[in-house]
């Protein structure tokens, strides 16, 4: 039999940027990015197929998203940019006695107790509700097709279903027991090439899509994630769920050598990226691969991170202003602390002067930026039984200790990871662009700007260019395609370098660039990932 397998690549490929007029999907999986060009196809806006291909997603691509998580959007329409916040809040029973008086020091990964929350459901139903054209059942119906009827396994999901098969294996517990009864074949992960249905998550996207997903909030899925949260101990309740609305927010900015850069506000890190843009504004660059740009970048990053991680959480809680972070003196404050070796970074005080992505575009000029996550792979392990419901773990980025930032409040939002990103210049949209994966995010953000704005790489260019992350402290891992050279000499800067063959810790991105003037569209794909642009 001809292999099928999935990770050995014995020879380097190429990928080349995608052309289109009418509309374009850029995703991380195939039969997503396909079902996402279909719904284009048949009438639909560049919302309508941003929904079919991330409902899609939840069916093709569960290691890195669900019904059961959280969601973002940034959504160009007639000359303005929307920003959504679909992310969900602590229930109104969980706080930091009840985790406490349950054995924990710190929130746990797994189990009911880090499950937020989800707003995944309620994103698909607000954009079609004010930004779709066609009927709001129409867009899952590809979901539920793929669900029910099965779809062959992709390779890099067929490698995290395995990763996360070994990973929920060495934690299990009764709660996880559902995870394993829907997820497996005969008690093991699927295979790429090999066949998955999936028919109770089917059953589910079809009440999401007969109610538009009120049957998730204030229906009988909410009164059966209120059953099992109870059964199992956990804190969720449907009066959660009956509360929840997903909100409209004022994207954030900074101008970047003439380009805006946006990002959702916090509890988003995208504010990460935006610090990171404004301190290397004040660098010059000429060559993207130089010791000097990249130790730049990772300093820069790393200060900006320090802050990220010291300050950002529910917008309500903030106790610094996102004004104050990018404000020129700050920045300039922050940019002094560069030199010329690697430092240990700590966040500043401003007062004394911080997954799977998608994109959609379509003819008339409506773009997206849309990203959905149910954080660590298939989330918390934790899957309603008889639903393929998994939800997310989101909680587990709350602290038990009273005085920091993110500490754990009923209703509170925790610390976001997810965030997409966009482009425009002069009033007009030119990208929506996204790197997903964790931490790894506002870092993949600055390069793939960097990449487009600095350096004039295409699309596909900038997201097949090798990649640093920084890991805390001065560690920073590099991908093994980049110069071995340039790697020694960031160590002898100080940086402690790990390079590294698995680029799946590296983000998976998209991007596509619209022509102002003639309306072309072009796209790239993340050769990390299963990726795929679908074309009309």
């Amino acid at each position: 039999m001809l292999s099928f397998s999935a990770h050995r690549h014995p020879y380097a490929s190429q990928r080349q940027s995608v052309f289109a007029r009418r509309g374009m999907v850029a995703a991380s999986q195939p039969l997503a990015a396909e079902a996402g060009i279909d719904i284009m196809r048949r009438g639909g806006n560049a919302i309508d197929a941003a929904i079919a291909t991330a409902a899609a997603l939840t069916v093709v691509e569960p290691t890195g998203c669900g019904i059961g998580g959280d969601a973002f959007a940034l959504v160009w329409v007639k000359g303005q940019l929307h920003g959504l916040d679909a992310s969900g809040h602590a229930p109104a029973a969980l706080n930091i006695n009840a985790v406490k008086a349950a054995g924990h020091t710190r929130m746990p990964t797994y189990g009911w107790t880090p499950v937020t929350v989800p707003g995944c459901p309620s994103a698909w139903a607000e954009l079609s509700r004010r930004f779709g054209r066609l009927p709001f059942a129409d867009l899952l119906a590809p979901a539920i097709s793929l669900a029910a009827d099965g779809f062959p396994l992709s390779p890099v999901v067929a490698h995290q279903w395995q990763v996360a098969l070994d990973e929920f294996s060495a934690h299990r517990e009764p709660a996880m027991q559902a995870w394993f009864d829907t997820f497996l074949i005969d008690g093991r992960a699927p295979q790429a090439g090999e066949l998955f249905r999936n028919p109770a998550q089917a059953r589910t996207l079809q009440a999401l899509a007969d109610s538009e997903c009120e049957s998730f909030y204030r229906g009988a899925i909410a009164e059966r994630i209120d059953q099992a949260s109870r059964d199992a101990g956990g804190y969720l309740r449907k009066t959660d769920l009956q509360g929840y609305k997903p909100r409209w927010v004022e994207p954030i900015s900074i101008n970047y050598r003439g380009y805006d850069v946006w990002e959702i506000p916090p509890s988003g890190q995208g504010l990460v990226a935006l610090m990171t843009l404004q301190i290397l504004q004040g660098f010059e660059f000429d060559h993207r691969d130089s010791l000097q740009t990249w130790h730049r970048q990772i300093e820069a990053l790393k200060l900006a991170y320090a802050d990220g991680l010291h300050h950002i959480t529910d917008a309500e809680h903030m106790r610094v202003a996102v004004a104050d972070l990018l404000s020129p003196g700050y920045t300039e404050r922050r940019r002094k602390l560069i030199g010329e070796r690697a430092l240990t970074p700590a966040a500043g005080d401003p007062h004394a002067s911080g997954t799977v992505y998608l994109a959609t575009a379509d003819a008339e000029g409506n773009m997206v930026s849309f990203i959905q996550s149910n954080y660590h792979g298939f989330g918390s392990g934790v899957v309603v039984p008889d639903s393929g419901i998994a939800l997310q773990n989101r909680g587990q980025e709350f602290s038990l200790e009273a005085n920091h930032a993110n500490t754990l409040v009923a209703g509170k939002k925790t610390f976001h990871t997810i965030i997409p990103g966009f482009l425009t210049k002069d009033g007009e949209a030119v990208a929506p662009f996204g790197v997903m994966g964790g931490y790894m995010q506002p870092q993949g953000h600055v390069q793939m700007v960097m990449n487009l704005v600095d350096f004039g790489l295409n699309p596909q260019a900038a997201l097949d260019a090798p990649r640093w992350q920084w890991l805390g402290d001065k560690k920073v891992g590099i991908e093994q395609a980049a110069s071995r050279d340039l790697a020694a000499a960031l160590a002898r800067l100080g940086h402690e370098v790990s390079v590294t063959c698995d680029s799946t810790d590296y983000g998976r991105g998209q991007i596509i660039v619209r022509d102002p003037h003639s309306g072309v569209l072009c796209g790239g794909t993340e050769p990390r990932a299963d990726s795929h642009i679908a074309v009309w």
